[in-house]
């Protein structure tokens, strides 16, 4: 009887956990369809008047350079490569540290761990100054945002992956080694098998804030139709003649829609039965 009680307690909490969870969503959907009168006056889901000229307006371009789909477009030609070469570069950087061996690996892997803390507006200005020097201010190629990628900029992501590597034992290289694999092959063929559900969430983690991060491409991005969408979400805020938040919200679920679907695309390779590490 207890277990029961206990059962239905877990259940009841969970279900109100993602009932507060789902409302926000629920709430950005209708909101789609209000004025801007009753978007301010009622916390309800359903609209009591509803609207289309939002959705109408989604398309809408600016200044004839820009517009949604292009944006959409923009921004995965940025977060593809940045989410490819970050996976890379994290991995072979997190097993140096956590594998090998060499001069000042105490005094580096402080310093790497003193870098998390190291909060991004101080390195806005010494990085424009860099990359102005290097000509690649408004790159068509986005290098500005890409190039921190190749070189494990992520901080976070590579500690997090150390701790991953040093939880599988040694023996599995030392094993990779009898059988006449070197250092790359044991990290391939042994390492990074077993990595596979923390590397699909760091590549997750990474095109969530790849898309989501505005003033990077605020900084270096000048040309309005390379505009990814965390740009072009804010340029829909049009000053001038009022914001349309109809048409603002809408513009967001349509962004929101890719990494939704990424996420439940790659949530079931995030479990341990997937390839993580068994004792």
């Amino acid at each position: 009887m207890k277990q029961k009680h206990a059962k239905l307690l877990r259940f009841l909490i969970l279900t109100a956990g993602a009932a507060m969870m789902i409302y926000p969503l629920l709430w950005l959907i209708g909101a789609t369809f209000r004025t801007n009168t009753e978007l301010f006056s009622s916390a309800g889901i359903l609209p009591q008047h509803p609207v289309t000229d939002g959705w109408a307006a989604v398309w809408k371009a600016y200044g004839g350079q820009i517009n949604l789909l292009a944006a959409m477009k923009n921004t995965y030609l940025l977060a593809i490569p940045k989410v490819l070469l970050t996976l890379v570069s994290i991995t072979l950087t997190a097993y140096g540290f956590a594998r090998f061996q060499f001069a000042g690996r105490r005094l580096l892997t402080a310093l790497l761990f003193s870098t998390v803390f190291l909060p991004q507006t101080v390195l806005y200005v010494p990085q424009y100054l860099l990359f102005n020097r290097l000509g690649w201010i408004d790159s068509p190629h986005y290098l500005p945002l890409i190039v921190p990628a190749a070189l494990a900029g992520e901080t976070v992501l590579v500690v997090m992956l150390m701790q991953f590597i040093r939880s599988i034992p040694r023996s599995y290289d030392d094993a990779s080694r009898l059988d006449g694999c070197n250092s790359l092959q044991t990290l391939w063929y042994v390492l990074v098998p077993q990595l596979r559900p923390v590397l699909i969430s760091c590549g997750v983690l990474q095109l969530l804030w790849t898309v989501n991060d505005y003033m990077g491409p605020l900084l270096y991005v000048r040309t309005p139709s390379r505009y990814p969408l965390s740009v072009f979400v804010k340029l829909s805020m049009d000053a001038d003649s009022g914001f349309a938040w109809n048409r603002v919200l809408a513009v967001c679920c349509i962004a929101m829609l890719p990494q939704i679907a990424v996420y439940f695309a790659a949530q079931r390779f995030m479990t341990p039965e997937t390839g993580g590490v068994k004792e």
